[in-house]
């Protein structure tokens, strides 16, 4: 018997299941807010030079006029932002007249930046303009290399001390790095803390992820997944609401990490994960976290008659051959799970690139940077509600690489679009990066169903770590458009098709019952071979009855 049936005998998917989920969704959908907070809090306004400090505006009353006799126009008529005429040109205030060959300098003495829609920005107070632009940039590398960092070490750590302990470690780090983050003022500090808190996603994605996965029985699952999508999907709107509301960066930055202390005080009620307890021999533990449950879910007597033994029964041909030391070693030790292994890596790279690289700079679209993270979390809901039932009456490896596909398709066509039609490019951007956040939430759930239990956590975290090297990897490739405006869209859209090919060598997993041990797992592997071979040569043998070659017939 399945551990899934026990979960069944005590109320299947009751009031705990329900609660327990909430509880661990809702950090999730602020998680969101974090990984976009860039877009705003790092938003560049319009800008220009500085006059210098010699000159004043008092030569004429028309600060328009001003502006123009000591900044020259870009190509589109705006000021340039990065250059000032080294003296005021004053007979570019005469009508159809032109200045060629001016003598022009950078900023010397600043910026003027326009605070009508952000009052205050990461780039406004360390001026990361012209020269320094790309420090902007990497600010968001650090967070990404802390998350690549957090997603090797909670990966690992989750397997040896258990899901709980590193997820509440998580809410206080993200708690705390992230009020710092918005308290020290200096650029080098808000990159440190930054990275503290990327560290903390992996730690409470992956490990929120297992516990309901692993708390949940096989028909609760798929929707369990999905509802982690729409959590950051939440988290999205939530962002696009708090930002406008709350323009300052630091307040802003403030606003969406101080709730995670909350999180931190009642994560201390949540029970570990009885799979893993009684992997790690700890029955007793493990059985008093299942009375637990059988009490919120109305089965208190069921719960009572629980024992050791009875507990044991339920998993005891899955434990019995446990390889206790788990290495990332043990990702490729045995065929099985190395074709899973080698397979997510690509997609979960893959997945990474294509999603942050439409999703992590939104000011390119346009419009309203509100507007746009508005509409790229509201395509979420029907690309998700469409996942969510494929994947139920479908299964996975069908609508995850579904999903991928038509991203890549519509990430490439998009290249096509004029960018004078910002709308519909903008429209055809968010499509692309709906099916890109149904794939990746799908491929959570996949991910964590293709493991066993004994390295389901250090397997997550490996092929998160890929997922890290994506959004590393994509400022990358959007600056290869400085070369090409086809590279980044060719990119994105060639490596989202890849993955979509590569989730087509992966087993379905659809209402099949989690695997516990990678002793199990070769075995349910070998078993299907020997059913596919018996079913074939079952053919052969009727086909032969009939008359027929069987290379005939297959020519």
């Amino acid at each position: 018997m399945a551990f899934t049936d026990l979960l069944d005998a005590l109320g299947g998917v009751g009031r705990f299941q329900l609660v327990y989920t909430a509880l661990l969704l809702l950090p999730c959908s602020l998680l969101a807010c974090h990984n976009f907070l860039q877009n705003f809090t790092a938003a560049v306004p319009h800008h220009h030079c500085r006059s210098p400090a010699n000159h004043t505006a008092a030569a004429t009353n028309d600060s328009g006029a001003w502006l123009r006799a000591t900044v020259p126009l870009d190509r589109l008529g705006s000021p340039e932002p990065c250059q000032r005429f080294t003296e005021p040109q004053w007979a570019l205030l005469s009508p159809n007249t032109s200045v060629h060959r001016a003598a022009m300098e950078g900023c010397r003495d600043g910026w003027v930046y326009d605070h009508s829609i952000f009052p205050s920005t990461i780039v406004m107070e360390w001026d990361l303009v012209c020269e320094a632009r790309t420090l902007r940039d990497l600010a968001q590398s650090i967070y990404m290399a802390g998350v690549l960092v957090g997603a090797a070490v909670f990966g690992s750590l989750a397997d040896r001390l258990g899901r709980k302990a590193p997820l509440v470690w998580s809410y206080l780090q993200l708690g705390v790095s992230g009020a710092a983050t918005a308290y020290f003022g200096s650029f080098s500090a808000y990159c440190i803390f930054r990275f503290l808190t990327g560290m903390t996603f992996s730690g409470i994605i992956l490990n929120s992820l297992s516990l309901v996965v692993e708390w949940m029985p096989a028909r609760g699952r798929t929707v369990a997944g999905v509802l982690l999508g729409y959590s950051f999907t939440l988290g999205q709107l939530i962002l696009a609401g708090a930002a406008y509301l709350i323009r300052p960066w630091r307040w802003l930055q403030l606003a969406v990490s101080v709730p995670f202390l909350i999180f931190f005080l009642y994560s201390w009620w949540l029970p570990e994960s009885s799979r893993w307890l009684l992997l790690h021999g700890k029955s007793q533990l493990a059985m008093q976290n299942l009375r637990r449950v059988a009490v919120m879910n109305g089965r208190k007597e069921e719960g009572e008659r629980l024992t050791k033994e009875v507990v044991s029964s339920y998993i005891q041909s899955e434990f019995a051959s446990v390889h206790t030391s788990n290495s990332v070693l043990d990702l490729f030790r045995t065929p099985a799970i190395r074709k899973v292994t080698c397979c997510l890596m690509v997609v979960w790279f893959s997945n990474s690139l294509a999603y942050y690289g439409l999703a992590m700079d939104l000011q390119k679209f346009g419009l309203s940077v509100y507007l746009v993270q508005v509409l790229f979390g509201v395509i979420d809901i029907p690309a998700m509600l469409v996942a969510t039932t494929t994947m139920i009456y479908v299964g996975r490896r069908a609508t995850v690489a579904s999903f991928l596909i038509l991203a890549g398709l519509m990430v490439i066509a998009n290249m096509f679009v004029t960018e004078d039609m910002q709308t519909l490019r903008t429209a055809q951007a968010a499509l692309g990066k709906g099916c890109l956040a149904s794939s990746f939430i799908c491929v959570y759930l996949f991910t964590g169903e293709l493991y066993p239990t004994e390295i389901r956590q250090l397997g997550m975290g490996f092929v998160s770590v890929n997922a890290r090297l994506g959004g590393l990897a994509a400022p990358l490739v959007t600056m290869l458009g400085e070369f090409s405006a086809v590279l980044p869209p060719v990119g994105f859209g060639a490596t989202s098709i890849l993955a979509g090919l590569a989730i087509c060598f992966l087993a379905e997993t659809r209402n099949v019952p989690l695997v516990e041990t990678i002793e199990a797992m070769e075995r349910r592997v070998k078993e299907g071979l020997s059913r596919k071979e018996a079913e074939e040569k079952g053919e052969e043998i009727s086909l032969q009855q009939l008359g027929v070659s069987p290379l005939k017939e297959t020519i």
